[in-house]
């Protein structure tokens, strides 16, 4: 008896692949073990391939079973978000586009491209979620998100890079600290202080810029505490817990007890960037596109 993978067989080993047991599996999908069981002997032997490693205590994946769950987890991503656009498409609107972003998009790109898509693309919906650097260029390639504004220099081939805002700095310190905006100088003259900055994670080219910012004034700041988060790091400020340097735009929206003080005369600057894939298939997305000018 000759037999064809059907969607099912997907399913199941997806569940298996996840849980990594197969009792736990079979539970999940409402099925016995046994058959479970058979049913991914049944599509190994159809693809010609050992998918799991299995003895008395564990289950693992092989290298082919690794590649599969990552192409199928890509699949089934893809297949509900076509089906979500249909169902948008048909109530009469354009789709939606996912959209991620760092902090400081939010104060600066993101509302003026919002505004104009509402006028021109009434019918297309947003979706947008706060995220790394990383964790963008993760969801792009997974066809997780349509659009990213992030700070790199670069990005990974299959995907595209342009620049849309560039930003200064700024010194993020007490309201009561002795510096004013008559009185700054340079961020040599809180070279003894605590520095309070993002996380590497979060954006590595900030962090570097920000080190040579530091540097280039004769020394390698003392970092104290790390955030994803700017509300985080100014409430930390404004505890006297120690100093930041942000993006000049990401002042903006925050009633907290911190004062910005635009760091003068470094080459240094803060360059926000969108990004996409370039074989994205979302029809609203050439719209968003035309919007950004890229």
């Amino acid at each position: 008896m000759s037999y064809q993978l059907e969607l099912r067989h997907f399913t199941y080993f997806l569940a298996v692949a996840e849980e990594l047991h197969f009792r736990k599996a079979a539970d999940r999908l409402f099925i016995s073990q046994p058959g479970l069981s058979r049913q991914i002997k049944q599509m190994e032997k159809i693809i010609g391939a050992i998918l799991f490693i299995r003895d008395k205590r564990n289950v693992r994946l092989t290298p082919a079973g690794q590649y599969l769950k990552k192409e199928l987890a890509y699949i089934f991503n893809h297949v509900d978000f076509t089906v979500k656009q249909t169902r948008l498409i048909d109530a009469g609107n354009e789709g939606e586009i996912r959209i991620g972003f760092l902090g400081s998009a939010m104060q600066t790109v993101i509302p003026e491209l919002l505004v104009k898509s509402n006028k021109q693309f009434p019918g297309i919906q947003f979706s947008l979620e706060e995220m790394s650097n990383h964790l963008q260029v993760e969801a792009i390639e997974k066809d997780h998100l349509d659009l990213g504004f992030v700070r790199l220099a670069r990005v990974t081939k299959g995907l595209k890079l342009k620049p849309l805002y560039t930003d200064t700095f700024s010194l993020v310190v007490p309201k009561n600290h002795v510096l004013n905006a008559k009185t700054f100088t340079g961020v040599d003259q809180v070279s003894q202080e605590n520095f309070i900055l993002f996380s590497s994670d979060y954006s590595s080219l900030y962090y570097d810029k920000i080190m040579s910012i530091c540097e280039d004034k004769g020394f390698t700041p003392r970092v104290s505490h790390k955030s994803v988060h700017a509300q985080t790091i100014y409430k930390l400020v404004e505890s006297g817990l120690g100093v930041a340097i942000v993006p000049t735009s990401l002042q903006y929206g925050f009633d907290l007890g911190v004062k910005f003080l635009e760091i003068p005369s470094i080459p240094q600057k803060a360059m926000l960037s969108v990004i996409w894939k370039e074989n994205n298939r979302n029809p609203a997305l050439q719209h968003i596109k035309n919007l950004l000018e890229v």
